[in-house]
């Protein structure tokens, strides 16, 4: 038995819905599924490319960060570091302080104030030439006539200390100075060491005598 519906309009209604899917259906190309209704995709299953939400920031450190500075990085309560390369006469006190930081003294007082008044003279006559008959021993005649290699106008030396060289009758002044050499180029933060000997005189004194560079 067919059920007649109980309404002409309902059925006009019911003829026109199955008009309206039959002509979407043909429309879609062969093979391809009808779309699913939007309330039946799950929330998470979006392809949109726009940039995710930032991430809350957290206390923890990011993977290969160092939470903190490296204790290693800053000096040493106490102890100066040197000045860059230029500073000028500004840097040589944070130098000096620092070579007497790292090489405590360990001449007597007398014996320090020899040894650095001969190592700055020889350091000078080696560098500008001025003073070198004063020392026959380390600079000889084939010497004396050489052309210096630093100009005396800028020559300075930044620090300079006085210490025993492995034997209380060895010492060995270590100089830092700064200086232009003859093709105008200037550069701070040479280093130079002069060796000495204790030698003693004939009236029973002792004195310290430099030893030539090599």
């Amino acid at each position: 038995m067919t059920t007649i519906p109980r309404s002409p309009r309902l059925l006009v209604l019911s003829t026109a819905l199955l008009a309206v899917v039959g002509v979407a259906l043909l429309g879609l190309p062969h093979g391809q599924q009808p779309p699913a209704p939007a309330a039946s995709l799950p929330a998470h299953a979006t392809t949109d490319p726009s940039p995710a939400a930032p991430t809350p920031t957290t206390d923890a450190p990011a993977v290969g960060t160092p939470a903190s500075t490296p204790a290693a990085s800053t000096p040493a309560a106490g102890q100066s570091a040197l000045p860059p390369h230029g500073e000028g006469t500004a840097g040589d006190a944070a130098i000096q302080k620092t070579l007497e930081a790292a090489w405590p003294p360990d001449l007597p007082s007398g014996d320090a104030r020899e040894l650095l008044a001969a190592g700055r003279d020889l350091l000078r006559a080696d560098a500008t030439g001025i003073g070198r008959a004063h020392w026959p021993a380390v600079f000889p005649a084939s010497r004396q006539g050489l052309a210096p290699a630093f100009a005396t106008a800028r020559f300075r030396i930044q620090a300079a200390i006085a210490r025993r060289d492995g034997s209380p009758d060895k010492a060995v002044v270590h100089l830092v100075w700064a200086g232009t050499d003859r093709g105008g180029t200037f550069t701070d933060g040479r280093i130079t060491d002069w060796h000495f000997t204790r030698t003693n005189t004939l009236k029973g004194a002792s004195t310290w005598t430099p030893q030539p560079r090599t």
